[in-house]
């Protein structure tokens, strides 16, 4: 049976703001990207994330990003690779700490925004992530753009990686997300983007913004829950799956 995990970036509010509506989310992910403090979120929501996380039975991860809490971590920042690999243990050791705190622990690694985006393209940085990850913790599960040098460097080092895809971007020929500064980069239809969905899924292509027909795999779909349509999507989502006889869960946890 096909089946595909469905994933959320969560924990983003920060002190008294508020973003997403993460505890009817987690309802019906399977597994939470969690922010660590550096592009969103603090040590009080990652608590109460985490614990809410563990109450639905949700897969926990460490969603580190660049120190950029104006930008959201979006904008890219001109860093060592040596800079790169403190930050991201530094903010998987924090998730660690409070998810062992609250009798669970930290399951997969998702890099954020423009660390994510730069960690597809950039050897150097795939490198230092995924090097992080190992260092951390090597039974974690290494999640990147499918197909990208993030997910290499993940399975060279021996990490167990989730190749990601998005329902409400488009792509590029060479496999890449169109960047969000263009007007092509995200899909507002939510009837499109399951239809997208559903076709990585089962014949593992998409059609790139050019019309060419490229090929992707699909262990884990992102939801982005900083959208305002977040939990309806999530919900048509997980329905249209399963009505299409696609199981909704993380296949490699069964390895």
């Amino acid at each position: 049976m096909l089946s595909v995990d469905l994933n959320c970036d969560l924990g983003e509010s920060y002190g008294l703001f508020k973003i997403g509506n993460d505890k009817e989310v987690l309802k019906y992910i399977t597994s939470a990207n969690i922010a660590c403090g550096y592009h969103a979120g603090d040590h009080n929501v990652m608590m109460e994330t985490v614990k809410m996380a563990k109450a639905y039975e949700v897969k926990i991860g460490a969603h580190p990003g660049f120190p950029d809490l104006h930008g959201f971590g979006r904008r890219e920042m001109k860093m060592s690779a040596e800079e790169i690999y403190n930050l991201t243990v530094y903010q998987i050791g924090a998730l660690a700490a409070i998810a062992k705190s609250c009798g669970t622990k930290v399951e997969h690694v998702k890099p954020h925004g423009a660390l994510y985006n730069m960690a597809a393209k950039d050897k150097a940085i795939a490198d230092a992530v995924s090097r992080a990850v190992v260092d951390a913790d090597p039974t974690l599960v290494l999640f990147g753009l499918a197909g990208s040098r993030l997910v290499k460097a993940g399975e060279e080092k021996g990490l167990q990686v989730a190749h990601e895809v998005f329902a409400d971007r488009t792509y590029q020929t060479d496999g890449s997300l169109t960047p969000r500064s263009e007007k092509t980069a995200i899909i507002h239809d939510p009837g499109l983007a399951i239809k997208r969905v559903i076709r990585m899924v089962r014949e593992g292509r998409i059609e790139a913004v050019d019309g060419t027909d490229i090929e992707i795999k699909a262990d884990t779909i992102c939801i982005h829950g900083d959208e305002p349509r977040a939990l309806e999507f999530a919900v048509e989502l997980r329905e249209a799956l399963q009505a299409e006889g696609i199981e909704v869960g993380r296949s490699w946890d069964s390895l």
